[in-house]
């Protein structure tokens, strides 16, 4: 969790996605707890990330990325998630995280680069990791718990919990359907 929030500054929110609802809530820390929770996707409910132009971006490179571990037959990964609030000198197309981490690197001067928004940050780090700033909040993302294999063991887990949650979405289902439920979530869950 780490390498996917960091730094972990102002950070108000933290949330372990993975497209389905049997065991997917956590109960909040009451108001002014030292807690830090990480929530799911029960929690997310009635909530949207607002990525602005940069959410076809996303969505491609989720459908990349989970087409690459359906490939592998993994499947039970996550997508973590965390949000921090922009200040008033960050927001705006022009003050991009990137274009000024650039800028303040190379004394860039010029004008946004086509793309440079979704440039993987602090590659010279042991946690380099996606940020995408949108209007109002800087989004921190990455895919963790890659090594869950749907063999013999997984195959039964679904036959068990599809008797045991009829009609109910759950994490032990093929990788194809893994993958494509996850990239479901990502798109009815972001706004431009």
């Amino acid at each position: 969790m780490q390498s996917v929030f960091y730094p972990a500054g102002r950070i108000s929110e933290r949330y372990d996605i993975k497209g389905c609802e049997v065991s997917r809530w956590v109960e909040p820390a009451p108001e002014g707890s030292p807690l830090v929770l990480v929530l799911k996707d029960l929690n997310f409910q009635g909530k949207t990330i607002n990525l602005g132009p940069q959410r076809s971006w996303l969505l491609r490179q989720m459908e990349l990325d989970t087409t690459f571990l359906r490939e592998l037959n993994v499947l039970d990964y996550s997508l973590l998630m965390a949000f921090q609030l922009l200040h008033e000198d960050e927001k705006g197309s022009s003050s991009n995280l990137i274009i000024r981490m650039a800028r303040s690197m190379h004394g860039v001067q010029s004008s946004e680069e086509p793309g440079s928004q979704n440039r993987r940050l602090l590659p010279d780090t042991s946690n380099a990791i996606h940020i995408l700033d949108g209007p109002e909040q800087r989004y921190f993302l990455g895919l963790v718990d890659l090594a869950t294999v749907y063999g013999l063991r997984k195959r039964l887990e679904h036959l068990w919990k599809t008797l045991r949650y009829p009609g109910r979405t759950f994490s032990t289902v093929s990788p194809a359907r893994y993958a494509s439920r996850l990239c479901q979530w990502m798109e009815a869950h972001t706004t431009e």
